[in-house]
């Protein structure tokens, strides 16, 4: 057993083990800790560094920022280094955000192609300050999986920072060095006009406006997820209002896009390497573009207002001068009328009262209801003659006449004797005549023995000269009920049309304001006043003119159409053989149709986009055919086409619209069909109009069109029956024919415009044809339609210059058709299509005043000394 000293010996020992310190070992960083290296940084200052898989540079950085001044600061990489595979990792850490890219920074186009860029800037968002000064801090941390990878490190304080009005500022960007700036709405300003411009369409960018927000989607991947935004190559303007943002800024974002398509550009080529993979990421190289941007205050809301107010003056103007003219018309009755008086009294005559027709006076009792008159009307008519001479003890005779000549003032003796033989011989033609059955120019020494030939119309509508009274034999009742289906076709049409196309253009305007894609709707964003949820007021308020004038028309057409009824009750002879027969279904028609062409372009200005187009085109093409058929209705009341035909044809010419413009860019498959269509309708349509619809289309026409080339070319070499005809469907068919090679060889890329130009100009050559054919038949235009043909003319020739302005297309893409944009030049409101929609109004209106009045010098003709042409 161990004494007491080997015992204090073993607690000495415990004692001094307990107490030595512990050895030293050499230490070494844990599996996955990295080494640290942390660094006070300054503005505008190169760093050239190195990182590795394990170490973590931090630079740290403070500026001090004050409430009222705004500056912005902007950190540019550049890693030297090639490691696609391994990229540097850049991170900033600010107080309210951070910002994370990697370097190279890969970014994708359309069809997922990766592109590479060595070289990134970005823009720090600017968090708010509380105090007058306060000092930021923000660290830049820089990492990577690579070994030993060389980068560049700068950071500066990007001028002009803070946008100012009206002034301009250039700048560069690429697709990894965007730019963003900022803009505070200034005292007084509601809304603002943010307009970029380039020198060069490529490379594609986009123009973004964002709210005063942390992060900045500032890339090609995600600017598009907040805010407004637009696609650009030389013009981009975004019209911005204060109450959208309620800091009272906003952010103007320039973005380079990594691809050109989506501005009409075409997809680069570049050569992949040997030995690569095709998912290899693009190097663009120097892919940047200067640009220029300027903040513009917008109009006032006094501009709205007086803009307005123009609007309305022009058109209601229209009907304070269709009122001046009614009370014209009427002082003008009324002193006629008191002539009238004044010669049936008892000491103008032997002591018989006569009533004296207006024709005396070179008036017909059918003026009171001409254009612009709201009078009820003369209640003279030769048949009140006839029966009033009857009732006459003296017979009227040429004493009569020279005593009538001596007690009437020497003024009124020519032009008195000149209407007494006028009315003489027309009291000879209606006395003992029937009422309009026997209206024909036929004679029966002109035929054979036939008992029925003056009702055959096989017979009638082959005659070599025909007159109105040949084609109006139908009953007047039911003539009316059938063209009266024009106006109730077409209302109908409209109310089925314009229900789904107003719900349509809401919901693009909706999915406009929500997702703040602009590239949706084709506007012209130099000039687009918005209003409540319209980006484009002007472009719709500009279409009151069809919609007012539309409704003028039709009131013009209603008075007419309540005085010639009330001569029809009056048994005036006038109204019921007279002039050119009175049909008021299609004039009804056509002003509907002007009305709901001003509605639906309304519509289609809310959004005007490539499926939408339709809208207010449609109409038009029933504007051109309406005209056309009551063109042809004046003189051909009997054989006109009926109302289901004739919408029938025009949804068909709609339907081709629509197959053109979606299928026949450069498909030549589809205007060959066009085209020998095109030629087919020109010749069956020729046909029609030739024989007046007395011919069948069957098994048995070719020969039938052998038999005539024998007859009358091989046989004996005569010449065309119907002369007039033939002239008019030779020029048709030639320009038709024309139209149709040029169609085929030029292919035009608008072929909605292409097909309204044939309408119209067939329409034209029509009405020439008409004007010139009346003219010829020793028939006169009245001094009314002369004034509307030569003011209808000028204001189309002008609404035309405005209308091929283009200030923007669908045709294109939507940055190709900013590039037509164009700023505003009336008012600071109305911009060039604008003119054209209040000239184009005003000169359809015209237009239709034309056809309304251009008959009215026949009102005393009867029918059957009318031409037919």
């Amino acid at each position: 057993m161990p004494g007491p000293g080997a015992a204090a010996l073993a607690r000495a020992l415990l004692a001094w083990v307990l107490l030595a310190p512990a050895p030293t070992l050499p230490q070494t960083p844990a599996p996955g800790q990295r080494k640290v290296r942390e660094k006070e940084a300054s503005f505008n200052t190169t760093y050239a560094d190195w990182v590795d898989s394990e170490l973590l540079n931090i630079y740290a950085f403070n500026h001090s920022v004050q409430r009222n001044m705004t500056e912005g600061v902007r950190v540019s990489v550049n890693v030297l280094s090639d490691h696609n595979d391994l990229p540097v990792l850049f991170v900033v850490r600010q107080k309210e955000a951070v910002v994370s890219f990697q370097v190279p920074l890969i970014l994708r186009g359309l069809y997922q192609r990766k592109y590479a860029y060595q070289e990134v800037s970005r823009t720090l968002c600017q968090p708010q300050t509380k105090g007058e000064v306060e000092t930021q801090h923000f660290y830049v941390d820089v990492s990577t999986l690579s070994v030993n990878t060389s980068y560049q490190l700068r950071v500066t304080r990007v001028e002009n920072f803070l946008l100012k009005t009206n002034t301009r500022f250039s700048f560069n960007a690429t697709a990894a060095q965007p730019q963003y700036f900022k803009y505070v709405f200034s005292d007084g300003v509601d809304s603002v006009i943010v307009k970029v411009t380039s020198a060069m369409a490529f490379p594609c960018s986009v123009i973004s406006i964002q709210d005063i927000l942390c992060p900045v989607y500032d890339l090609d991947n995600n600017v598009a997820f907040i805010g407004m935004y637009q696609t650009m190559t030389k013009k981009a303007a975004i019209t911005v209002q204060k109450k959208d943002f309620p800091s009272n800024s906003f952010y103007v974002v320039v973005v380079v896009k990594t691809e050109d398509e989506a501005c009409g550009g075409a997809l680069p080529y570049y050569p992949v390497a040997k030995n690569s993979s095709p998912d290899t990421p693009v190097d663009q190289h120097d892919r940047q573009k200067m640009l220029e941007v300027m903040v513009s205050p917008a109009i006032t809301s006094e501009a709205y207002v007086s803009s307005v107010l123009f609007c309305l003056g022009i058109f209601l103007s229209f009907y304070v001068l269709t009122l001046l003219i009614a009370c014209w018309e009427s002082c003008r009755q009324n002193k006629r009328k008191g002539l009238l008086a004044a010669m049936d009294s008892p000491s103008l005559d032997t002591g018989h009262a006569r009533s004296i027709p207006d024709v005396f006076l070179g008036h017909s009792p059918y003026d009171s209801y001409g254009y612009g008159s709201f009078g009820n009307g003369s209640s003279s008519s030769a048949e009140g003659l006839t029966d009033s001479l009857a009732s006459s003890e003296v017979p009227y005779s040429y004493v009569g006449q020279e005593q009538f000549k001596r007690r009437t003032p020497s003024t009124l003796m020519r032009p008195l004797s000149i209407a007494m033989g006028r009315w003489e011989r027309s009291l000879e033609n209606v006395a003992g005549r029937p009422r309009l059955d026997s209206l024909s120019s036929v004679e029966e020494d002109d035929y054979d023995t036939l008992a029925d030939i003056d009702y055959d119309k096989n017979v009638i509508r082959t005659k070599q000269y025909l007159c109105v009274a040949d084609l109006a034999r139908k009953d007047k009742r039911v003539l009316r009920k059938k063209y009266q289906i024009y106006f109730w076709n077409i209302a109908t049409i409209a109310v089925f049309y314009a229900l789904p196309v107003i719900q349509l253009v809401i919901t693009y305007q909706t999915v406009v304001n929500v997702t703040g894609n602009q590239d949706i709707c084709y506007y012209n964003f130099l000039c687009a006043h918005p209003l409540g949820n319209l980006s484009a007021f002007n472009n719709i308020l500009s279409n009151l003119g069809y919609v007012l004038l539309g409704l003028l028309f039709l009131l013009i057409i209603l008075q007419r159409e309540i005085n010639y009824n009330r001569a029809l009750m009056r048994n005036d002879t006038h109204a019921l053989e007279c002039g050119i027969p009175k049909h008021f279904g299609l004039f009804y028609a056509m002003g509907t149709a002007l009305m709901m062409e001003g509605l639906l372009s309304a519509c289609y200005h809310v959004c005007p986009n490539y499926t939408n187009f339709q809208f207010d085109t449609s109409f038009m093409y029933m504007i051109a055919g309406l005209c056309m058929l009551k063109l042809y209705q004046k003189r051909h009341p009997d054989i006109n086409a009926s109302a289901y035909s004739a919408y029938a044809c025009l949804a068909l010419v709609i339907f081709f619209s629509v197959v053109g413009v979606v299928f026949g860019k450069g498909n030549t498959a589809f205007w060959i069909v066009f085209s020998v269509i095109h030629i087919v309708a020109t010749l069956l349509l020729s046909t029609q109009l030739y024989y007046m619809g007395r011919w069948k289309l069957d098994s048995g026409i070719p020969r039938r069109i052998l038999h005539v080339l024998y007859t009358d070319c091989v046989r004996q070499c005569s010449g065309p029956m119907y002369v007039d005809r033939m002239v008019l469907l030779v020029m048709g068919n030639i320009i038709n024919w024309s139209l149709a090679a040029y169609g085929l060889i030029v292919r035009p890329n608008d072929f909605a415009s292409y097909l309204l130009a044939i309408g119209i100009c067939n329409l034209l050559l029509y009405f020439a044809f008409y004007i010139i054919m009346k003219l010829r038949s020793g028939e006169r235009i009245k001094l009314i339609p002369l004034l509307c043909i030569i003011s209808t003319s000028v204001v189309w020739g002008f609404a035309l210059f405005f209308f091929f302005q283009g200030l923007s297309t669908w045709q294109k893409t939507p940055a190709e058709s900013r590039e037509h944009n164009r700023d505003c030049i009336l008012l600071d409101f109305f911009d060039d299509h604008d003119i054209w929609h209040f000239l184009s109004s005003i000169a359809m209106f015209g237009s239709f005043l034309v056809l309304l009045t251009l008959d009215d010098d026949l009102d005393c003709v009867q029918r059957d000394k009318i031409y037919v042409f």
